[in-house]
């Protein structure tokens, strides 16, 4: 059977929080329980997406915008179906939706020693800026 891939919703937040809690170089934090999640799905419909394959979640990422940028977050495949172009799917999915929405921009934060999400987003056509810095505060 095919993996197919399908617009993320709640009823899938168990089986995306143990993938990604199971992914070395996705980082979970206060953001990423089922209610802020719900939240984030509901200011983004249709922009998250699951692959399943034989009903289980194999993928999932994040994805949505604030109007002038995409950002994609916590993009994550079980290790035994990787390297099979279904990551790479999700995301150029995430990106024509992005398009439809009228994005021209996305981007996306990836830990600086996670070597092999890097060799990924490189070998996808993505470019490291090294002109800015990312800060944060805690509210």
């Amino acid at each position: 059977m095919q993996p197919t891939i399908a617009p993320m919703t709640p009823a899938d937040f168990p089986e995306v929080l143990a993938l990604w809690a199971a992914t070395e170089g996705v980082g979970l934090n206060e953001s990423d329980t089922p209610e802020q999640l719900a939240a984030y799905l509901a200011r983004n419909p249709g922009f998250s997406l699951v692959a399943r394959d034989a009903g289980r979640v194999v993928g999932a990422v994040l994805c949505g915008h604030e109007g002038r940028r995409g950002y994609l977050h916590h993009l994550a495949m079980a290790a035994e179906h990787r390297g099979l172009g279904l990551g790479r799917q999700l995301v150029d999915t995430c990106l024509a939706e992005l398009k439809r929405a009228g994005i021209t921009r996305c981007n996306i934060f990836v830990f600086a020693d996670n070597d092999e999400g890097m060799a990924f987003w490189r070998h996808t056509g993505w470019a490291l800026r090294d002109d800015v810095r990312m800060m944060q505060k805690q509210l």
